[in-house]
């Protein structure tokens, strides 16, 4: 795993991806986190992180730049075995970074957060483009700290 990352390349290159239509927000954060940090997980775990955009499915609900930032902390803490208590800190660290999101926007949900916008404006995407970078940005930032802390 590589540590030697520049959290403002890794926002940048997460928006792009958004900007670009390369990839929707979650996928383009889990690429990006998965690249920057050359994680050995199989490209699969993007496609896993299709399903999130626009608040899960279209539905509005939970910010697909959130669950993106949640998967990324997953391949990064998470657990593959049953039992492993390792789910406790990854569930730990992804509460910190809803957490963050909720301090700064008030709340999660897609709906909501784009109320009074057009899907696909101007005016949305580069709200959402901005949710992306930041979420791929604060995932990294927590991955950094606290990988740091555990091979103290």
């Amino acid at each position: 795993m590589n540590f030697d990352v520049d959290l403002e390349k890794i926002r940048l290159t997460a928006e792009e991806y958004y900007r670009s239509g390369d990839f929707y927000c979650s996928e383009a954060i889990v690429k990006t986190i998965k690249d920057a940090f050359s994680l050995s997980v199989s490209d699969d775990v993007i496609a896993m992180a299709s399903g999130f955009p626009v608040g899960i499915g279209k539905a509005g609900c939970t910010c697909g730049a959130v669950s993106g930032g949640v998967i990324a902390l997953g391949m990064v803490f998470g657990r593959t075995a049953p039992k492993d208590k390792k789910v406790d800190k990854a569930m730990k660290l992804s509460r910190e970074l809803h957490d963050i999101f909720k301090k700064r926007h008030k709340c999660l949900c897609c709906r909501t957060l784009n109320r009074y916008m057009i899907m696909g404006s101007s005016r949305q995407m580069k709200q959402c483009i901005a949710f992306t970078g930041e979420m791929a940005q604060e995932a990294a930032r927590i991955i950094i700290r606290d990988r740091a802390k555990q091979d103290k």
